[in-house]
């Protein structure tokens, strides 16, 4: 499956330490499975929880889920271990945590090339600080000729940096969430969308992942098996969203149309710019069929 279109609408963490865990997300149908070492791992678990890990996936049995391995800081006693093991574990990509610049992204990657890594692992880094809201356009523009992939919102950790409070609306980040979108799209990144917290808040987890899809994010990271269908559900291109894309793309193919930039489909005035969001639509959707 192409990694440009493969499809990331639910991105579930899963404890490295937890064997049962590893065990039991073989089954679950998260788009990708964050296999994780830090802020899941106490430090006295951390090296036994990378050995679970990497076994792990060498084992395999994952199907045709996205394995992405969440790495500690290299500012930290496991990270540049967690790298070494990661680049060659096999997983898809690596996460690193608390970017704040271009030059973290540049020696993560350079790190993971000396390291052996398949020119086809993806870095992934986790937008979670001031300094990295400052710094995204750099941090994004970084991703070229570099591993890095995809951003990950890190709400958590904003709303301490912040002294922010977490409230229904997001209101806090909203600056944050549309600086990264913006700057994701501006370079061809991947942008997912930060947890929610309260796991039994059935429609508080509804309405963040309805906002979150409708600010552009392709999916949203979350901390339990349970909230993976809706967010599957919500992030996926409806029925109703194909079928108009389908019509787009067969208005603007008809010979009877050619040279025209604007159409009238299903009653909508439709541009040529419209044509290139028709096909990415229908990408998407044939993508999730290839996953069922």
């Amino acid at each position: 499956m192409s990694t440009k279109h493969r499809p990331r609408r639910s991105c579930l963490y899963m404890p490295g330490a937890n064997t049962r865990a590893l065990e039991k997300a073989r089954e679950i149908p998260a788009d990708t499975l964050i296999l994780d070492l830090e802020d899941a791992v106490a430090p006295e678990a951390k090296e036994e929880a990378r050995a679970a890990i990497l076994a792990a996936v060498t084992q395999g049995g994952y199907g045709k889920r996205e394995i992405v391995i969440r790495m500690n800081g290299l500012d930290t006693p496991w990270g540049h271990e967690d790298l070494k093991a990661i680049a060659t574990s096999g997983a898809h990509a690596v996460l690193a945590p608390k970017v704040t610049g271009h030059r973290d992204i540049e020696r993560l990657s350079q790190l993971l090339k000396d390291a052996g890594a398949p020119e086809a692992m993806a870095l992934w880094v986790m937008i979670e600080t001031p300094l990295a809201i400052l710094n995204i356009k750099d941090i994004a523009a970084a991703a070229i000729g570099t591993h890095l992939s995809t951003f990950v919102m890190g709400t958590n950790d904003l709303a301490k940096e912040y002294r922010a409070r977490m409230t229904a609306d997001r209101l806090a980040f909203q600056t944050a969430l549309q600086l990264s979108i913006a700057a994701a799209r501006a370079y061809g990144l991947t942008a997912i969308d930060g947890v929610y917290n309260d796991i039994k808040n059935e429609a508080g987890f509804r309405d963040e992942c309805e906002q979150g899809r409708d600010l552009g994010f392709d999916g949203k990271t979350l901390i339990h098996p349970s909230q993976v269908d809706e967010a599957n559900r919500i992030f996926a291109p409806s029925p109703h969203d194909v079928e108009q894309a389908k019509a787009v793309i067969e208005a603007f193919a008809d010979p009877a149309n050619a040279g025209k930039g604007v159409l009238k489909v299903n009653g909508k005035m439709t541009e040529l710019l419209h044509l290139e969001e028709a096909r990415r639509v229908v990408e998407m959707d044939e993508a999730i069929r290839a996953l069922a």
